[in-house]
């Protein structure tokens, strides 16, 4: 499982598109964070992360679909597949083995990140609240944890590497923010809307986010990583 871990690692950073991905993600959190007036962070006035926080999944939604768009798919497509089948491996090793690679390319590219808060700390007279932010990078990690999970289960799914990188974003932006949004409907709020909240990603990445580890986010995302990643042996279990 691991050598396959990290075949596909030495793949994804064998060309340009593997450093390009990350490039474009630490770009973007920094042109959002340090550029653009709306959500500059030194217009705020005291030193706080909220606001990167908050875009992260956003730019994430579209990352890591790049990033395990390949998964499955380039092997539907070349045919190796086929050959991957006949590695002494379980299906859930091979499942797991580019799941962890996916996941740990995502970390890499999260890391970085860090020196937001080293910047913003030293630019600060009254010093930020670090475990809250703390509390946040935990949050954002398993968020990430089931955006790879629905990645790869996407890739899954077709053999056309772009039809795969449509249809995790969409999954990814109706399982982490749909559900948010239906739970708002006047019709809901009263009654039913509070646990169809419960069902998104979104209420438990901002429960996380405050610093407060609750069991029961834990056990939601850890239970979508194990969903995802059984439908994915389904798929291969088709084929």
């Amino acid at each position: 499982m691991w050598a396959l871990c990290k075949k596909e690692l030495r793949q994804f950073f064998s060309n340009l598109t593997g450093y390009m991905a990350i490039l474009l993600f630490l770009l973007l959190n920094g042109l959002f964070l340090f550029v653009f007036p709306e959500t500059n962070l030194f217009d705020y006035g005291y030193a706080t992360m909220d606001k990167f926080f908050e875009l992260a999944p956003w730019v994430l939604l579209l990352l890591i679909p790049a990033i395990t768009m390949r998964s499955f798919a380039d092997e539907f497509k070349s045919g190796t597949f086929e050959i991957l089948q006949t590695l002494p491996l379980s299906r859930f090793q091979v499942i797991f083995g580019k799941y962890i690679a996916a996941l740990i390319v995502v970390v890499i590219a999260i890391l970085p990140t860090f020196l937001y808060v080293i910047t913003i700390n030293k630019l600060s007279t009254g010093g930020i609240d670090t475990g809250g932010i703390m509390g946040s990078y935990i949050g954002l990690f398993f968020l990430a944890a089931v955006f790879t999970a629905i990645g790869v289960f996407c890739s899954s799914i077709t053999s056309n590497p772009v039809v795969a990188f449509l249809l995790s974003a969409f999954s990814c932006f109706v399982i982490y923010s749909a559900f948010s949004a239906i739970s708002n409907i006047p019709a809901f709020q009263s009654g039913p809307g509070y646990f169809i909240e419960l069902l998104g990603i979104d209420s438990h990445y901002r429960s996380i986010s405050r610093g407060v580890i609750d069991s029961r986010d834990i056990v939601y995302f850890f239970s979508m990583i194990v969903l995802f990643l059984y439908l994915t042996s389904k798929n291969l279990l088709k084929r």
